[in-house]
């Protein structure tokens, strides 16, 4: 797991960690041999739903005790749909690695996808949208050294990612059908406003991330949405420098840090 390091210095601050293996992703993926595809319908809904089940389980093995939300990148976008539905079961989210509204790019996105669904099958890897979703986020680093030095500025992170032969792969049209129809809701100024006034959220993100846009512009558009609506604690930190991945990073210590005392101060 590219998380372990974080979960172990939870656990060691007496904090249960549950981990949730999504659909298309990690070892569920594997036993199911459909890496990089959701579901044939719905794809976007189930995940999160998956989400909800996991929580309940929580539930009944931990009985009142408070259930924080960490959601890093794709899983940052599912945590923002799932505590519009489920977010008076939380006392807390953290979003890390998220964007902002893909607007008309998204919506242009998801007509190539479906394009490509009825020409290809869903289960099929798109390169064209694997191209017009992450193919820019190298940009800013060249000369850079592989085609995943956006993740980190740690070498050894990046090249573990590059050797793990469930990261880095190239998703199917359904995936990017479903995780681009699900941003369009996600991004619903009707379906914000049903996430609790009373959630506290901690956006973070690294100013050199490519999803978060340059200078976090992005995360600043999520943190200013959240305010919008009315969320009564919301606060994000942007850390200098850092990249996608802020747990794999060079300063992971500093934001492991910063979000065990925001978990702590919100008990």
């Amino acid at each position: 797991m590219r998380y372990d390091s974080f979960a172990k210095e939870l656990a060691a601050q007496n904090i249960f960690v549950y981990g949730n293996d999504h659909r298309g992703h990690g070892e569920t993926a594997k036993m199911a041999n459909s890496y990089g595809y959701f579901s044939d319908e719905r794809g976007f809904e189930k995940v999160f739903q998956d989400m909800r089940t996991l929580t309940t389980i929580m539930e009944n093995e931990h009985p009142g005790v408070p259930i924080f939300l960490f959601g890093h990148s794709m899983g940052s976008f599912l945590s923002r749909r799932y505590i519009q539905l489920f977010g008076n079961k939380l006392s807390g989210v953290v979003l890390c690695g998220t964007g902002g509204n893909p607007g008309i790019m998204g919506k242009i996105g998801i007509m190539i996808a479906s394009r490509e669904k009825k020409k290809n099958g869903s289960k099929t890897p798109s390169p064209l949208l694997n191209k017009l979703t992450f193919g820019s986020f190298n940009k800013a680093f060249r000369p850079n050294r592989t085609e995943f030095d956006w993740l980190s500025r740690d070498e050894r992170q990046v090249d573990k990612y590059i050797e793990d032969p469930m990261c880095g792969g190239i998703f199917s049209t359904g995936f990017f059908f479903d995780f681009l129809s699900g941003l369009e809701t996600v991004h619903n100024k009707k379906n914000m406003r049903s996430v609790p006034l009373d959630l506290p959220i901690f956006l973070i993100s690294g100013t050199k991330d490519p999803v978060g846009g340059k200078n976090g512009k992005g995360v600043l558009e999520a943190f200013e949405s959240f305010k919008q609506v009315g969320i009564k604690d919301v606060s994000y930190k942007l850390y200098e420098d850092s990249r996608h991945e802020l747990l794999n990073e060079i300063n992971k210590d500093e934001v492991q840090r910063d979000i065990i005392n925001w978990i702590n101060n919100h008990f």
